[in-house]
């Protein structure tokens, strides 16, 4: 039992979110949804984050940004396209799909596929086995008889 109670109290802190009290607007309509929105935004410090589970301080910012134009009264796409014209497309995590953003969506697919080329290319060069040595010299027979011949020191 203590061992289960050890366990969950060393998982407590990724169970917590990373927006504060202070954060927090008094309207839960409202809090809601700048949570939804903070959901889908990149922690551009962390960049593996949403700026939800982030405690960075670039994070903080952008919640608190956030929510000051939800309180001026912009709707979910206003505000989200304020944040997006402000850092760019890269503080979505999940990025449209535009010519601008290819690269973001297809650029990992492309360099597996370029390593996997590299590789077939690699292997169909290289030689499938070593080449046999020549034979020996009868000077080099000789040679290697003599050695066998002589007694160990």
């Amino acid at each position: 039992m203590i061992r289960l109670l050890f366990v969950l109290l060393l998982l407590a802190p990724g169970f917590a979110r990373a927006v504060e009290p202070s954060e927090r607007l008094a309207d839960p309509a409202l809090e809601a949804r700048a949570r939804d929105i903070s959901r889908t935004l990149r922690c551009l410090v962390c960049q593996n984050e949403s700026i939800d589970e982030s405690n960075a301080d670039l994070a903080k910012d952008i919640r608190v940004l956030l929510r000051e134009r939800l309180v001026a009264g912009d709707s979910d796409a206003a505000a989200r396209q304020f944040l997006v014209d402000r850092y760019g497309d890269f503080v979505l995590l999940k990025p449209p799909l535009e010519t601008a953003t290819l690269l973001l969506w297809f650029g990992p697919a492309l360099v597996l596929v370029a390593g996997g080329i590299g590789v077939v290319v690699y292997l169909r060069r290289r030689p499938e086995s070593v080449p046999p040595l020549p034979p020996l010299t009868e000077a080099e027979r000789k040679r290697v008889a003599q050695l066998l011949k002589e007694p160990e020191a």
